[in-house]
Order: structure tokens, then C-alpha cells, then sequence
């Protein structure tokens, strides 16, 4: 049941519309002109808009930009008597969800309700999940460390400069990639990002540039890149140390003149990327060593962000330790586990070698050993002994 809302200046328009759609169980309210439609919108809650077209006082189209200012998520369908095919361009370019002429097709009337209220559900469902997934990557802590990384992605995230992350496995480098893509005003393209250390190094270029059908043995088909992939978002090149020289150059090439081509072909393709990359690695060490472009390095390294160890930011422990007893408790179904002032204390004297990683992993072994409180003896029957 949905609660709609019908602005029509005729009486036996609004009736009819009332009598069909409380008939199909939904609550409607009325109103004769657009001002007190809007009051209406003002004060309630609707899922969807009827809104005709030609009214005294406000037309439908004035209406409806109201009403796409004070909340664009409700969709409205608008209905005319004197429509034509440039009144309906009009109305869709003003946010109109869809046009539908008189006398209405009851049949179709009642169909666009149910896909403009299907479209809605799809948008609260998407909102909702994004929120999920952005409270799975968000930096957690208050500490001058991680404030230092957060304040340092709030200036450079609107921009399109390229960001080398470092720091130890496990600290967090990911979340930093993608809090600055977030962030960035490439926020609705891709995001999408590379593990270099986990891709052979004979299959590293096919796998950022993609390839064409018989390019090499293996090679069945055209295959897309990564970078193509991130089209007009962000790519991530984790461990961007591990690359090989080869990878290095074609790199580069693309950084130099955001054109790339694929393995076994000589055409160019333009691509509209932010590249971001972390390593856990001495880059300087790699390039004195011969394994790593100084060229690269400076194209890559416009920002520096170092995230710090867990061991540098023991003061955050309370706030990491809430935040994955919330989201373990809530992926296994749970009710969020009491953890006490001496458990906290207990965790603070553990040697996180693994950082980040390692603490979820431990907090997500005692929310499934332990039962409503975790305590300082859990911590030492349960977390302490990995650190050894």
C-alpha cells in the first residue's frame, strides 16, 4: 500500500482517481490547486504524485519544481487534457517520472504507479545498501594519526590528483582509496581496483589493459581492462610495488597521455581515470634497487598519505572495537556483545602486527567464542596468544 497524493482541479477527476486507487488499497489525498498540494507535500510523507497539468493559480509544471526542490526522490506523474508531445519532453526534463494524457487509461495508470513505486523501492534499497557497504569502509578512529589521513583526504579527495598510499599490511590503505573516491566528485562512476601482487606478472598488462582475441595463446577472446573499466571513476593499483617493469611503462604511458592500448593491438583508447595506488613498500628503496620507475614514482606520488600502524594509534581501540562488534553482531545475526573497560585495556597491550586486519579478526573470533560480555580474561584465553 502506498500513500498517494492527486492535485487536479476537477472534482470528478480526483474523485474517480481516489475511488480506483483506494480500491487497490492505497491511502490517497486530494487537492484542488497546486498551493494546497504543495502544502500537502510539505506536511506528509507520499510515495507517489498525481499532478495535472493546466490548474488556476500554479500550473502542474510550476508544481512540480516545487516539489522536485523539496524532495526529488518522490516521483510524480503528470496528467493533462492539453498535453502534446513537446508538454511531455517538457515535464520529463523538469523531473516528471512520466506523463500520461485524458481521459487516462485506467490500465496504463495503474501500470506506471506500480513501476514508478517498484523504481522507488529500488532507490531506498540502493541508498540503504551503499550505506552498508560505505559503514563497511569507513575509517574509524579520533586519534591525531587518523585524523592527519582524514583531514588530508578532505583536500585532495575534490581534486583529481594522483595519491600514493603507504603503510604496513593491514592498516588500512583500501579504505583510504576508497573514502577519497567517495569522496571525489568521480563519487557515481566505478571504483575499481587492482591487487598487482596477485596477478602474474606475464598477465598483469592484459589484466590493466586488456587484450585482443588471439593476442596470445590463451587469448579466446576481446578482453576489457581494468583501466577502460574505471572509465570516468577511480583505479586503485594496490601494491603498486609488485608491478613489473614492463607493466611500469605502459603505466606511464597512460598517466602521460591518458591513452591506452590493448595487448596485441596498436590503436589507441583514451580513458578518464583518477589513479590512486598503495604499496607497503620503500618505493625509494625499489628504485635505488633498479625495480621500480623514479619516473613512475614522481607521477604517482603528487599526494603522500601515510596511514599509521595500530600500534600508533592505540587510543582508537574503543571505537574499532565498537565498530566491528556492530557490524560481525549484525552479519551473524547477533545482538551486539558488551565488551568491558578491561577487555578494552587488555587489547590496548596486544602488539598488533597484523593492524586493522588482524583486530577485526580477532574481535569477530570472541563475538562468536564468547557470550553477551567479552571480558579481559577472553581477550587473554582468545587474543593474546596470536600475538606471540
Amino acid at each position: 500500500m502506498a500513500r498517494v497524493l492527486v492535485i487536479d482541479d476537477e472534482k470528478s477527476i480526483r474523485n474517480t482517481l481516489k475511488d480506483i486507487l483506494e480500491y487497490e488499497k492505497h491511502q490517497v489525498d486530494l487537492a484542488e490547486a497546486g498551493p494546497v498540494g504543495l502544502e500537502l507535500f510539505n506536511q506528509n510523507s507520499y510515495d507517489i504524485v498525481l499532478c495535472d497539468i493546466k490548474m488556476p493559480d500554479m500550473d502542474g509544471l510550476e508544481v512540480l519544481s516545487n516539489m522536485i526542490d523539496i524532495n526529488p526522490e518522490i516521483p510524480v506523474i503528470m496528467i493533462s487534457g492539453h498535453g502534446n508531445i513537446d508538454t511531455a519532453v517538457d515535464a520529463i526534463k523538469k523531473g516528471a517520472y512520466d506523463f500520461i494524457e485524458k481521459p487516462l487509461d485506467l490500465n496504463r495508470l495503474l501500470v506506471t504507479i506500480k513501476n514508478a513505486l517498484e523504481r522507488s523501492d529500488l532507490v531506498v534499497e540502493t541508498k540503504q545498501l551503499k550505506k552498508k557497504i560505505n559503514k563497511q569502509y569507513q575509517i574509524v578512529g579520533d586519534s591525531k594519526a587518523i585524523r592527519k589521513v582524514k583531514d588530508m583526504i578532505d583536500k585532495v579527495a575534490a581534486t583529481d590528483a594522483r595519491v600514493l598510499i603507504t603503510g604496513a599490511n593491514g592498516t588500512g590503505k583500501e579504505l583510504v582509496a576508497r573514502d577519497l573516491h567517495i569522496k571525489s566528485e568521480r563519487a557515481n562512476g566505478p571504483f575499481v581496483e587492482v591487487n598487482c601482487a596477485a596477478i602474474p606478472s606475464e598477465l598483469i598488462e592484459s589484466e590493466l589493459f586488456g587484450h585482443e582475441k588471439g593476442a596470445f595463446t590463451s587469448a579466446h577472446k576481446q578482453r576489457i581492462g581494468k583501466f577502460e573499466q574505471a572509465q570516468g571513476g577511480t583505479i586503485f593499483l594496490d601494491e603498486i610495488g609488485d608491478m613489473s617493469l614492463a607493466a611500469q611503462a605502459k603505466v606511464l604511458r597512460a598517466l602521460q597521455e591518458n591513452k591506452i592500448s590493448r595487448v596485441g593491438s596498436d590503436k589507441d583508447i583514451n580513458v578518464d581515470v583518477r589513479v590512486i595506488t598503495a604499496t607497503n613498500k620503500d618505493l625509494k628503496t625499489e628504485i635505488e634497487n633498479k625495480t621500480f620507475r623514479e619516473d613512475l614514482y614522481h607521477r604517482l606520488s603528487v599526494i603522500l598519505i601515510r596511514v599509521p600502524s595500530l600500534n600508533e594509534r592505540l587510543e582508537d581501540i574503543p571505537m574499532l572495537a565498537e565498530h566491528f562488534n556492530e557490524i560481525v553482531c549484525a552479519e551473524y545475526g547477533q545482538s551486539k556483545k558488551t565488551i568491558t573497560k578491561e577487555a578494552i585495556e587488555e587489547l590496548k597491550k596486544i602488539t598488533w602486527t597484523g593492524n586493522i586486519r588482524e583486530f577485526r579478526n580477532v574481535l569477530e573470533r570472541l563475538i562468536i567464542l564468547c557470550d553477551k560480555e567479552i571480558t579481559g580474561a577472553d581477550i587473554k584465553s582468545y587474543a593474546a596468544p596470536i600475538s606471540k
